[in-house]
This record gives structure tokens, sequence and C-alpha cells, in this order.
């Protein structure tokens, strides 16, 4: 009996020897979970992900920190915490906890559901209406008709007397230049009343360059030049006489074809290369960020997202895109070769799912293209074409009730294309205007309105306004952008979810832009790219992109039925602080 007594003995005090380290053990568990809980509570980005091992007297205690994956996608304001504890006297053991830690105890909700709250954003397209409380919708497509179009509306005659050859259009304003010869003002801003009908005016002018391209915004207006050290200039339109506020000098002694801007980046064609340049200041002589090569010529440039649409000269690539994510390092992703002449003008949709593309006249060959881009890369497919009889285009816009205004010069000068079947776009309307037309640009207005602006070669009364819209119809397309919302600190931006309806033959997504510093906000969907959109089913923003103090969101509405029309009812966005 005395070895099993011993025995028993021996088992006793190796079990209350390891009761006691085990007592130990989970002390050093709990006080490192607190550590932890601790470093959240000063800074969430003191969580980083990995392993870290300590050696604590006898004790190996090993921490954990990894992301957490909720519906197949990693959560930006969650972590999963496992420490364990192990030794290996008196016997082998360890303990372990797991804890779940959340970038804040209470994560907030930034809603918009109200009239109200709905009206602080930028409506394109789309209007505000109140039939349940609050909620964005497409605008009426104008209560004119597109297919029926007149010359009622009195004309606008612009300075000078040279031949307006570029025009760009947003709500209440209109910027024109002159291109083909040097006899007119350079530019003319001109203002649009709200007025049935509209009455034009011009209210400033700019002179000393022949302008090829023009694009304007809210207080500044940026002209492509014929000048070698002045390729684009940028204009102030809050001094009076306008002054010039800056300039980009492109590398040799080329000329400038077109602009464009979007946010903080400049956009210019010059020659068979597309430049970019910096416009986080306005003044004096803009850097060159980056430049790209192109298939030929480029006539015409568009930005949106993080795509640039360059129509080019060459016949075997007409349409080509450009990845512009980084301006300093642009890639040619994707092209379209037409069976057509050389590219003159493209019109892109809101989302950039559509491209149309107007070519040179051609005896044997089509002039107008409708281009699928709903992917970017490589070889983009022809949707549909359509022939002009005779005009040789200048311009295109796309407007509501899927239809296509082309304009130009010879047969007739001014052609409404329905193109509601995108692979038989067929003429439904269109005016003769025998000087010939030389752009166009077209404008949905909050009210419901819809004007098309034309540029013509008639001396006393170039600039020319028409009526549009599908007979009271809603648009076609158009975009809501909310205010800024400013979270007072650096938060993470972790889910967009909204609520709204949906009819057959219509659409309803959004993205979102998150910034540091309140300005240049670049929207994109739950990948962190300009080409996905939130469904609003409570995607997580992409967690590189997702913390900042400020942020915006914008909703695409889409219908394909001119009789009906999507809705955003409410929103919600996740957020932390």
């Amino acid at each position: 009996m005395l070895p099993a007594v011993l025995t028993g003995l021996v088992a006793s005090r190796e079990g209350q020897a390891q009761g006691e380290v085990r007592t130990e053990a989970l002390g050093l568990m709990r006080e490192k979970l607190e550590l932890v809980r601790a470093e959240r509570n000063a800074n969430w980005a003191n969580l980083i992900n990995g392993t870290v091992i300590e050696t604590v007297r006898d004790f190996s205690r090993r921490t954990v920190i990894s992301d957490v994956i909720k519906n197949g996608e990693t959560d930006p304001s969650t972590k999963q915490v496992e420490v364990s504890v192990s030794w290996n006297t008196p016997l082998p053991n360890q303990v372990q906890a797991v804890m779940y830690l959340t970038r804040y105890l209470d994560n907030l909700n930034y809603v918009q559901t109200t009239e109200a709250e709905f009206n602080t954003g930028t409506k394109t397209g789309t209007v505000v209406t109140n039939t349940a409380g609050g909620e964005v919708t497409l605008a009426g497509g104008g209560s004119g008709n597109w297919c029926e179009p007149d010359l009622s509306i009195s004309a606008l005659d612009l300075p000078k007397s040279g031949v307006a050859n570029a025009l760009t259009a947003i709500e209440g304003k209109a910027f024109a230049g002159t291109g083909d010869n040097a006899s007119g003002v350079s530019f003319a801003n001109i203002a649009i009343s709200n007025a049935t009908p509209p009455v034009a005016s011009v209210v400033g002018t700019f002179d000393g360059f022949k302008t090829n391209g023009v694009f304007g915004e809210a207080g500044y207006a940026y002209l492509a030049t014929d000048s070698n050290f002045k390729e684009v200039e940028i204009i102030d339109l809050t001094t009076n006489p306008y002054s010039e506020a800056g300039y980009f000098n492109a590398p040799g002694n080329g000329a400038g074809n077109s602009v464009w801007v979007n946010g903080n980046v400049g956009y210019m064609t010059d020659g068979a290369k597309l430049y970019t340049f910096d416009l986080s200041s306005k003044s004096g002589s803009r850097n060159q960020l980056g430049s790209v090569n192109l298939a030929g010529e480029g006539q015409r440039v568009v930005v949106v997202g993080t795509y640039a649409y360059v129509v080019t000269e060459n016949t075997a690539n007409q349409l080509q895109i450009v990845d512009v994510s980084n301006p300093a390092s642009m890639s040619v992703v994707g092209q379209t070769a037409l069976s057509a002449g050389e590219g003159k003008d493209v019109y892109v949709n809101s989302t950039g799912t559509r491209a149309y593309v107007a070519t040179a006249k051609s005896d044997t060959q089509k002039e107008l293209f409708v281009v699928d881009t709903s992917s970017k890369t490589g070889s983009r497919p022809t949707l549909g074409s359509y022939e002009a009889n005779g005009m040789n285009p200048k311009g295109v816009a796309a407007v509501s009730g899927n239809k296509i205004i082309l304009v130009g010069s010879g047969g007739e000068e001014y052609q409404v294309i329905d193109a509601t079947a995108e692979s038989t776009p067929s003429r439904c309307g269109g005016l003769q205007v025998d000087t010939g037309i030389n752009g166009v640009a077209a404008v949905s207005e909050a009210d419901g309105d819809a004007y098309a602006y034309i540029i013509t070669g008639d001396a006393g009364s170039e600039f020319k306004i028409i009526a549009g819209g599908p007979g009271g119809q809603y648009s076609v397309s158009g975009t809501f952008e909310s205010a800024t919302f400013d979270a007072g600190y650096t938060s993470a931006f972790n889910r967009l979810t909204f609520a709204g309806s949906k009819p057959a033959n219509t659409n309803l997504t959004a993205q979102i832009a998150v910034s540091a510093d309140c300005n240049g906000f670049v929207f994109v969907g739950p990948d962190g790219t300009s080409g996905t959109f939130f469904d609003g089913l409570g995607q997580a923003v992409d967690a590189t992109l997702s913390s900042g103090r400020c942020m915006r969101y914008k909703a695409f509405l889409e219908s394909t039925d001119p009789g009906a029309a999507p809705s955003l009812n409410d929103i919600t966005i996740n957020y932390s602080p």
C-alpha cells in the first residue's frame, strides 16, 4: 500500500501546483485582454494585424489580432483578438480566450430620409419630392418634345464676328469660344434665365486666344487654345473684367484641342497625347502630372470617374479608354475600332456604361455609333450605328428619353435619334440650319425643363436654344450628390445601405467618397473603384478608402422606360469615430 499512498501524495501536490499555475496564467491572459482593449480606446490604429509572443516569467503569452469577415467581406471596424498563455511545468497546458473589439462601442449612423435633408444635395436630372415623406427621383425630361424641335426661342448674338466653335453648359450657364477663326472673342460666358421661355445674355467675355475647346464650372472657365505657351488658359470668372488665373503649358509647340476638368485634375488633348495637370490651385503655371500616347490626334476628351474617353482621328481606333486613376501614370486600357471615318466627338453617360461616338462624314460608312463601355478594357463592342444622310458631324449629346442629338454641317444639320432600341437607332426629328452647327450641349434643369444649346454659323444669332423632352415623361438618367457630411474627426465609414423603389426597366445604385480634409471627393463602389456601385443591401466600404473626416454619397438613377422612374427613399451610412 505504501507505493499507492506515495503516488497519491505526488499527484495531489502536482494537481495543487497545476491549479496555482493555471490561476496565474488566467491572470496574465485577462491582463493582456485589458491592455489590448486600452489600446483600442486610445487609438483604433493601434490594433495592427499580427502575432506577438511574450515570455512572462515561466509563461509564454501569445496575442493574435486579425480581421473579421462578415457576409464574405472584411469588416473595417471589427477586430478579433485571441490571447493564449501556455506553460510547461508542472504539466504542459494552456488557457486561451477570444475577444471581438469594434472601433467604438456604439457605431453611429448618418441618415438622410426627409425632403429637407435631401434638398441639401446637388441634383442633376433629379428632383426631390414628398410623396412619402421625402425621396429623390428622376426629373421630368422637359415639357417639350425632342422629336419635334423648333427655333422659336430667341437666339443670341455672340460678340464680334468670329465663328463659334466650342460649347459646354451647366444649368443656368453656357460657355462658348471661337476656333474656326480669331475674329471673335476667345470666350463668352452666357447666362440663361429660368423663365419660360429662357432668355440668354452675355455676362462677360475674355479675349487673346483662338479657342478650340472649352470647359466651365462655377467660378472658372478653361480654354484649350492654339497658343504654344498656354495650351490651356484658366479664366477667373469672379473678377470684373474676367482675368487670367493660371495656365498649363504642355511640352513642345502644339495646341490644345480639347479640355476637361475633374476635381483637382485637368485633362487636355494636344496632338496625339493626353496630358494631365494639377489644379489643386488655379493660379500661375500649373504643373504637368502625366501624359499618355494616343492612337491619333485627340479631338475630344470626356472624363467619368477614373476613366477618360478620347476620340481620335485614327480610323482604326476612333475611341480610346484611358485609366486615369493615377493621373501621373495613365494607361490606355480599352478601344473601339469603328467601321467609319475619323472620330469627331463623344458623349459618355453619367455611369460610364455607354459612349456615343460621332465620326466624320462618309459616303460608304455610318456616322454615329453606340458603344458598350460597361467594361473598360480590351476591344469594346458597338451596339448600334446610325447613318447621318449627308451630314458631316461636329457634335453629339445624349438627352432624356433615350434620345441622341447629332449636329454638324450639310444634309440635315440638327438630327434627333431615338436610341430606345440600341441596336437600331432611328431618326425621330430634326432641323435645317444651313449655316451649319458647330457644337451642342444639353441641360436638364432641376425643375424638369430640358434644353439643347447649339452654336451655329449665323453671324447675328450664333447661340440658339431648343426646348426638348419626351413630352413630360421622365429623364433617362440622373444623379444626386449629397452635401458634405463632416464627422468632426477622422472616422471609419463602414457600410452603405439604402432603400427605394426600382420599377421594371429602372435602376438605382450609389457610390461613396471619403476625404481626409473635406476636399477632393472621388466616388467609388464597394471595392474601392469607380466602376462598381452599392446595391443598397448594406455592403461594406473598401477598408483602404473608408477612413477620413468627411463623406459624400452619390446616387445614380436610370430608366429605359420614359414612363417609369426609380426613387431613393432613405440612405444610411454607418461610421465609427
